[in-house]
């Protein structure tokens, strides 16, 4: 084997090493292997007939191999550049949520503070009872009663209109007990007494600066309302406020975590075939050179002039 042949071959080994590895990366793209064996096939065909023009095998990769090539390189690094944008969308995300995660106040603190809330409250309100009973002038609330909704308002309480909001804490003089530290609905006193003391929270209410705490008299489907900036305690019909979503119990730092979680499951699985995508445009194209060397009678016009394979070669001055 002379010489000038065994470097065309040494070189065509070269691009088939290529073309493997190409295929292997796209290796959910049939014609990018087909063309990685049909190039084999016509390797070998030089190899094994030395008597055939060397000149051939070098032109026919000029044309058509390493144009396809090179244009795969180029599909190739540009996929990896957008699954490095995943990537990173996907830590940034993490680091959000993994932010969000250590906050101050989790949902266990939220689902224990609630309860000693509403103990906080039902003490107070007792303490209320006696208070306006005996015309004491004792201080009748637990110590920091307002401090719950000033640490979970913005997290946990439901977003309500202020006009909603100041109409549910709208009441008649005549129909409350009033003494220097509350307000409280006469016929509420009343069935508390009747209840004995015993509700829970059940949510809040924000509008601006004014918040409202929402209680449930156990076993039952009866609510009063908190407002701590006023000790104002008043029935409530849960019936007006339609922002208070039943269904889901999840805080606002919850649903986004959810949110950002879901979102990066999404991402997460588009990345494989993103890695691997072929514009449809550049795979008709790929495909159209298969074809080209598929043909029988390949070899025999290959020095003709190959309409496809410039139209490849324009393919690679562009941002494919």
């Amino acid at each position: 084997m002379d010489e000038y042949l065994l470097n065309i071959l040494n070189q065509s080994n070269k691009v088939i090493d290529k073309l493997q590895m190409l295929s292997a990366f796209f290796d959910d793209d049939e014609v990018v292997y087909k063309i990685y064996l049909r190039t084999q096939v016509i390797h070998k065909l030089f190899e094994n007939n030395v008597e055939l023009d060397a000149g051939k095998l070098e032109l026919f990769h000029l044309q058509y191999t390493t144009t396809v090539l090179d244009l795969l390189k180029r599909i190739k690094k540009n996929n990896e550049t957008n699954v490095s944008l995943v990537y990173d969308e996907i830590q940034l995300n993490d680091d959000l949520i993994h932010k969000m995660n250590d906050g101050v106040y989790t949902e266990k603190n939220f689902n224990l503070d609630k309860q000693k809330q509403s103990l906080k409250i039902n003490t107070s309100l007792r303490n209320l009872y006696q208070v306006l009973s005996t015309d004491s002038s004792d201080f009748p609330f637990a110590k920091n009663i307002s401090s719950f909704s000033a640490r979970y308002a913005k997290d946990y309480f439901y977003d309500i209109e202020p006009d909603k909001l100041n109409d549910l804490i709208g009441f008649e003089a005549q129909k409350v007990y009033i003494n220097t530290y509350a307000t409280i609905q006469k016929k509420l006193m009343g069935m508390l007494c009747k209840y004995d003391f015993k509700t829970e929270f059940f949510c809040g209410l924000n509008a601006g600066n004014l918040k409202v705490e929402i209680y449930k008299f156990l076993h039952t489907d009866k609510y009063f309302l908190f407002a701590p900036s006023r000790n104002l305690f008043l029935l409530c019909d849960l019936a007006k406020i339609t922002e208070i979503d039943k269904e889901n119990t999840l805080s606002r730092k919850a649903k986004i975590i959810q949110e950002l979680q879901y979102k990066n499951d999404k991402l997460q699985s588009t990345v494989a075939s993103l890695k691997t995508f072929i514009p449809l445009n550049i795979k008709q194209l790929i495909e159209q050179s298969y074809q080209k060397i598929a043909d029988t009678n390949f070899l025999d016009n290959l020095s003709n002039a190959d309409i496809e394979a410039n139209v490849l070669k324009t393919m690679l001055n562009t941002n494919a």
